[in-house]
């Protein structure tokens, strides 16, 4: 039972208002203007002259309610609403059956604000409404059809766009650039909609600020959620300080990383080792080649070399807390250029390390999209 329940409309208060007042405005003006077109205009007799039409209510929960549909535009309200009410017209003088009329009205209605582009639910209203009312005339088309829905568009033009929501909506306007950050482009939305293959009640580039929105909020829930503890690489291997270089070279190898914490005899971090340390030892400038140079540094050959992990480590070492955000953490990779961050308690203890891959792989499931 809960699915025949509708959610809530996510809008405040003061959009609720705004609505009621414009359908308010809207109708009125609607209403006394084709009044004073029908009588003092026209002439024509007001007790054998309707000078309101039903569908035009829909016509105003669209224009007021939901300025940015496609279905709202001014060109869909006002063609919409004539173009439906000529063929209901035209099947009350040629069908005979006034069932099969209707019928024919309300679905060649359809198809015929599809090929004008004016598609406009209450359109289907309009053609139905002549055969239900038994109107011959294509002069009712004018007036009140048109009019009514020409004096609707106008009010909904001056209200709209002083109620702070821009209507219409261009035609054909050249969608926003996406950024270099932008998850989907419009071409990637183009191909999604004609997959999707429904008419969608919202104009694309509101669709598309919306998932953007809705992109951006997921990014900063997600990254936001996340600690360094959650992504880190936990007890990480440790080095003294006096270790000889060759060995602490070994050990990296070994296991495939490129940074050392080092620590004094208290366990208190100190200083970081990388292959960067390593690198900065050798001289580029000889003949000899990095693999020889790179050798002779770890064997202490060619004069006085570094002997052991404290004489080449970076003593200057920016670190974090476990229960720091992740969001404060990337400045340190993106602006500092560090590639390991070094997780330490408040004694200093390393409780792990933050690498650039934890960080890529914290982004990816921050950022991953769901396969269709």
């Amino acid at each position: 039972m809960n699915a025949f329940w509708p959610k809530a409309q996510r809008v405040d208060a003061k959009e609720k208002w705004r609505i009621c007042i414009g359908a308010f405005l809207g109708i009125c003006i609607a209403g006394l203007g084709a009044y004073h077109l029908s009588h003092n205009v026209l002439g024509l007799d007001g007790q054998s002259m309707a000078w309101l039409i039903a569908p035009l209510g829909a016509s105003a929960v669209l224009v007021f309610a939901v300025p940015s549909s496609p279905l709202a535009q001014p060109w869909s309200v006002i063609g919409g609403n004539t173009l439906s009410a000529l063929v209901g017209i035209a099947c009350v003088r040629w069908v005979p059956d006034p069932m099969l009329g209707a019928a024919i009205a309300v679905a060649g209605a359809i198809a015929l604000m599809f090929a004008l582009r004016c598609l406009h639910p209450p359109g289907g209203a309009s053609a139905l409404l002549m055969l239900l009312a038994g109107v011959d005339q294509f002069s009712y088309a004018f007036t009140p059809v048109f009019v009514d829905s020409l004096l609707l568009v106008l009010a909904g033009l001056v209200y709209n766009n002083l109620s702070g929501r821009p209507w219409p909506q261009a035609l054909g306007a050249s969608p926003e650039p996406a950024s270099a950050s932008a998850r989907f482009t419009q071409a990637d939305l183009d191909a999604a909609l004609l997959r999707y293959n429904q008419v969608v009640d919202m104009n694309e580039d509101d669709l598309t600020r919306l998932l953007r929105q809705a992109e951006a909020n997921a990014y900063q829930r997600n990254m936001g959620e996340l600690r360094c503890a959650d992504i880190m690489t936990a007890e990480p291997h440790q080095v003294p300080e006096n270790l000889p270089l060759h060995q602490a070279w070994a050990l990296m190898r070994q296991h495939s990383i490129k940074a050392l914490p080092v620590v004094d005899q208290q366990q208190c971090l100190v200083g970081i080792v990388t292959t960067a340390d390593f690198m900065k030892q050798i001289d580029l400038d000889a003949h000899e080649g990095i693999a020889w140079r790179l050798r002779s540094l770890l064997r202490g050959m060619r004069g006085r070399k570094p002997q052991t992990v404290g004489e080449i480590m970076s003593r200057q070492v920016l670190t974090a807390r476990p229960e720091q955000a992740l969001v404060d953490a990337i400045p340190i990779f993106t602006q500092h250029q560090h590639r390991h961050l070094p997780i330490i308690d408040e004694q200093q203890h390393v409780l792990g390390i933050l690498t650039q891959s934890d960080l890529i792989n914290a982004l990816y499931r921050a950022c991953a999209v769901p396969t269709a």
